[in-house]
């Protein structure tokens, strides 16, 4: 008997590693690698190389990255290593294995200064190292593996990991009053919901390489989403609104950041949820 076709996931120790860890169980025609890294240091050639040889897989999610983005602005040549050179890596040895390449991208791609969604299409020009190791990860996929997919996200949260739902959360609990940004906009992503358009594109057996956005639906700024979490959550203490010029900090954060998801969901038929909704289905988990 055959065996199974093998996901393998780096960053699996990240949010959207470990929801797609808790996800695994519901597609039982894969199976799952889920590759820390301790497990599998991307950036490493000669052991992405060894991996392949051993597990031999028919995809790979690669969650892991580099997230710091204010530390990024100090060591550049580490989040270039990690979201750019190691990328490129991982493109490459898709290709030579004929495996298929899911990489995860970000927002900050954008100079965000739009005031309409942002298309796959659209100009980049990313404000910050984070941002700019990230864009030079997807030209690295793309041009190492033409046959990759990439999906740029935004405002990921979690139940897993440090995200602004949890901080805001524990925040929420130990002070009387909380000062929010409400001058950046943009689109919140549950990365529950990421994990299982991921899946559901591995799932669907077709395969169109290319840039997709996913976010879950709605426009929103930071203050409004803090706002949400004190509803949901309970919270009895004021949640304040500040603008971006009273909350410095060393990455330009993008000021708009509302992403078009109009591509994934006619090509893959995705379902992208309203943004409260998965807000209350995290919190609930969270609680």
């Amino acid at each position: 008997m055959a065996s199974l076709p093998l996901i393998l996931v780096t960053g699996a120790n990240g949010q959207l590693g470990k929801e797609l860890k808790q996800l695994a169980a519901s597609y039982p025609s894969f199976e799952f690698i889920f590759l820390g890294r301790e497990d599998l240091p991307i950036h490493h050639f000669e052991m992405v190389r060894h991996y392949f040889s051993v597990y031999h897989p028919s995809y790979l999610i690669n969650c892991a990255a580099y997230t710091a983005v204010d530390r990024a602005e100090q060591e550049p040549d580490l989040a270039m290593q990690v979201n750019a050179e190691a990328v490129g890596v991982l493109a490459a040895v898709c290709r030579e294995n004929n495996c298929r390449f899911v990489h995860i991208s970000t927002d900050y791609v954008f100079n965000g200064t739009g005031n309409q969604p942002y298309k796959e299409e659209d100009a980049t020009g990313p404000q910050s190292v984070y941002g700019q190791s990230k864009l030079e990860g997807e030209r690295q996929a793309v041009q190492l593996n033409p046959e990759s997919i990439i999906i740029r996200t935004s405002w990921v949260y979690s139940e897993f990991g440090k995200n602004f739902v949890k901080t805001m959360l524990k925040l929420m609990q130990e002070r009387p009053e909380i000062k929010v940004v409400s001058d950046q906009v943009g689109s919140p992503t549950y990365a529950a919901d990421l994990a299982e358009a991921i899946l559901q594109i591995i799932d669907s057996g077709t395969w169109v390489p290319g840039i997709y956005h996913y976010s879950n639906s709605g426009t929103i700024s930071w203050y409004d989403l803090a706002v949400a979490i004190k509803e949901m959550s309970g919270y009895n203490g004021h949640v304040y609104a500040i603008s971006t010029a009273e909350y410095p900090t060393p990455a330009k954060r993008p000021a708009w950041s509302v992403l078009d998801t109009s591509k994934i969901q006619e090509v893959y038929g995705v379902a992208v949820k309203n943004w409260r909704v998965s807000l209350q289905r995290c919190i609930l988990r969270i609680m």
